[in-house]
């Protein structure tokens, strides 16, 4: 099976544009992959920092330039149909460059799509966090994603419900061009979730789960950067963000209320009904760590959450105004207009979509 599975081939794309700060790793972790053949491609997306020098330094990895951005791409989309154009091998990866590829990972991520008879294989990467902001957002993001897009559902042929991770994307080759690859998206900066429908209403098989062991990132590394990320992004991912912003806002007002007044009630010696408030608060509180708990992230974010809930539905309620109602958002430096999309659970997708 070892031998079999080094005889694949695979093509390893990466859109950058201005990833200095974390291109490095990445192309480390994947020139050092065994077990399988691969070529590496990095398009350099208009960098103005040093990322194309970066990746020049790496010997047999490929660089080109995106050049002029396509009318009706976004700065991504147009890198990666460049990057996949004339390529060979059997299979594509599309992955960005603020991941970290685990020794072997790529191997095994072939033997896995192949073993599990998939067209599209994506993972959802380790999330990293190393500052309190990070800890008291990102896993109040996961948890609600995990809930709303359960790997049980996408892998289900029958059901629209569909998801894919733009960090870890893995195609045959011969599928993703008979359906048109990334040329054929709408504009949208999820491109990812764009792909996986058209595999899906297609009617080829794609499988999404969780990629520990196989694939790391820290998305994002600054606050503004995050702010930024998740704000062209949310509106789209749940199709009533005011509503989840509203439910999120409760839960913190509720846990918050419980806990203070029972607070309140002991210093007025009140401990009956302290009891009674600190009783429900905790009950509360236990529910909102078990859905948290969901997001594989460390222990110590169980709090940082918490605390994070009103930046979360900031987020949500920001990404509605500036998405939803404006159609239009500043990514990596460029502004884009679009009417907005269908929800991303596939509900509305017909194999009739796409003719």
């Amino acid at each position: 099976m070892e031998t079999d599975r080094a005889k694949r081939t695979v093509d390893v794309i990466i859109p950058a544009r201005n990833e200095e700060d974390c291109l490095g790793r990445c192309l480390q972790s994947l020139v050092a992959q065994q077990g399988i053949s691969f070529q590496i491609t990095l398009v350099d997306d208009g960098s103005t920092d040093r990322t194309r020098a970066i990746a020049e330094s790496f010997p047999g990895v490929r660089v080109l330039s995106a050049g002029e951005l396509k009318q009706g791409m976004t700065g991504k989309v147009n890198a990666l149909v460049l990057g996949a154009a004339g390529r060979s091998a059997e299979w594509l990866l599309f992955t960005d460059a603020d991941t970290f590829h685990y020794p072997g990972s790529l191997a095994a991520s072939v033997g896995e799509a192949e073993s599990r008879k998939v067209d599209l294989l994506s993972y959802s990467p380790e999330q990293e966090t190393a500052s309190w902001w990070e800890l008291a957002v990102m896993p109040l993001v996961f948890a609600d994603l995990v809930r709303t897009y359960s790997s049980e559902r996408i892998n289900d042929p029958g059901d629209p419900t569909v998801a894919a991770n733009g960090q870890y994307i893995l195609v045959r080759r011969e599928v993703y061009e008979a359906l048109g690859g990334h040329s054929v998206l709408p504009l949208n900066v999820l491109e990812d979730i764009e792909l996986a429908k058209i595999f899906k209403a297609s009617g080829n098989s794609i499988w999404f789960g969780y990629g520990a062991g196989r694939v790391r990132t820290r998305m994002y590394r600054s606050f503004g950067a995050m702010w930024e990320g998740w704000s062209k992004g949310l509106a789209i991912l749940f199709r009533r963000p005011v509503l989840l912003a509203a439910r999120r806002a409760l839960e913190f007002i509720a846990v918050a209320f419980l806990l203070t007044g029972g607070l309140v009630m002991i210093a007025r010696s009140h401990f009956g009904s302290a009891a009674v408030f600190f009783s429900i608060g905790v009950l509360f509180y236990l529910i909102f760590l078990f859905r948290i708990r969901q997001a594989h992230f460390p222990r110590k974010a169980n709090l940082m959450a918490f605390i994070g809930l009103p930046i979360y539905v900031s987020l949500l309620l920001r990404s509605h105004l500036h998405f939803n109602r404006r159609g239009e958002l500043r990514w990596k430096g460029r502004m884009y207009s679009q009417s907005a999309p269908k929800a991303a659970d596939g509900s509305s997708i017909r194999k009739g979509d796409l003719s």
